[in-house]
């Protein structure tokens, strides 16, 4: 370990896409998605070898705040910010950056989200120590996940051509690229220089400072008009402050821009088992299956079915000559959905929003 190497947990999003399970008080990162734990406990855990629990801090919204203290009593609750409204990734980073400069003036921050899977513990830890020396000696750095698929759904970095995977040397990043049409995936894994943006970024904090200071300058004046953390008047002054900040990505405001003027290197990563758990399918893929595909609690009944994900507790399901369907059973909510529209869950958050089912949100 190394006492200037901190870690930002991201853990404000609602995981709309596990509706019903996820809500906003019960969002995503707090529940035990694939194992007993919550994903943002093997967040920590997993971290931990790396980066002592006590130098890690949280940004969450006020409606988890209070469940994940709870689930992390090994990190200080004053660690866990929540933010007054939210605005994107590029103030929360900002604000966590602002804080650590402010009590380290050599810290280096690592910026993780709080609801992705990692299978390989060892070869992840690899990863993370080559990251961080790369930040360390004042590159920004990002990790690309070698593509097992020509995945729409991700955005894309881009290294040197010939670039090898599981190198840990720092590869200078030509671009950054959006989700790309399923042709255009196909060619970039094809490339071999192409992988996937894991959303796991490097950087010493007043180096980040400056990023923002020439990318986004009113929302780095703000942040740094804030008093000390811990002062009397830091609650009421950042409750004040950050709703002016820009509502953008730290991807738009500061990476495609660094990006473009040559400034950021990344870590073309090996295998460690990343899944970045985005719907209800992907835990299917996850999870062990029956002979016929399908995931179900043990003692449930499948009759002529085959590749469906169920997941309903406390109760016997029983399936007869269905295929590659997704239910979920909560006690208010019931969603019965084809696998392939497992992305699509979220507009049914969006139409409850419409009706102002709170009760269900």
């Amino acid at each position: 370990m190394n006492a200037h190497y901190y870690g930002l947990i991201l853990a404000g999003g609602r995981g709309t896409r596990f509706w019903p399970r996820s809500r906003k008080r019960s969002a995503k990162q707090v529940l035990p998605v694939v194992s007993e734990r919550s994903l943002i406990q093997e967040t920590v855990a997993r971290l931990a070898p790396v980066i002592a629990p006590e130098r890690l801090w949280v940004l969450t919204n006020h409606d988890l705040r209070d469940e994940i203290i709870r689930q992390l009593p090994e990190v200080p609750s004053e660690q866990v910010l929540a933010e007054p409204l939210q605005r994107n990734t590029a103030p929360a980073i900002g604000l966590a950056a602002h804080i650590l400069r402010s009590q380290d003036p050599a810290a280096v921050m690592g910026v993780f989200p709080a609801d992705h899977v990692i299978g390989k513990a060892a070869p992840y830890r690899k990863v993370l120590k080559a990251a961080f020396q790369g930040a360390k000696a004042g590159r920004i750095m990002v990790v690309g996940i070698q593509p097992r698929w020509p995945e729409t759904g991700y955005g894309y970095v881009e290294f040197p051509k010939g670039s090898e995977a599981g190198s840990m040397q720092p590869l200078a990043v030509r671009r950054f690229h959006e989700k790309p049409e399923l042709p255009k995936a196909k060619r970039y894994v094809a490339a071999g220089n192409f992988y996937w943006n894991s959303g796991m970024f490097f950087w010493r904090a007043d180096v980040l400072l400056d990023q923002l200071r020439h990318h986004l300058p009113k929302t780095a004046t703000l942040l740094a008009s804030l008093p000390a953390f811990g002062a009397p008047k830091f609650a009421a002054r950042l409750k004040e402050t950050f709703p002016l900040c820009d509502n953008i990505s730290i991807d738009y405001a500061v990476l495609e821009k660094a990006a473009e003027a040559k400034q950021v290197h990344g870590v073309a990563a090996g295998d460690f088992g990343w899944n970045d758990v985005g719907s209800w399918n992907a835990v299917y893929e996850l999870l062990p299956r029956d002979q016929a595909g399908n995931v179900m609690a043990p003692g449930s009944i499948a009759l002529h079915a085959s590749n469906n994900f169920v997941d309903a507790r406390g109760k016997l399901v029983a399936l007869l000559g269905v295929q590659d369907l997704i239910i979920v059973d909560t006690p208010d909510a019931l969603l019965v959905a084809t696998r392939d529209r497992a992305q699509q869950v979220g507009e049914i958050v969006k139409t409850l929003e419409k009706q102002s089912r709170h009760d269900l949100l």
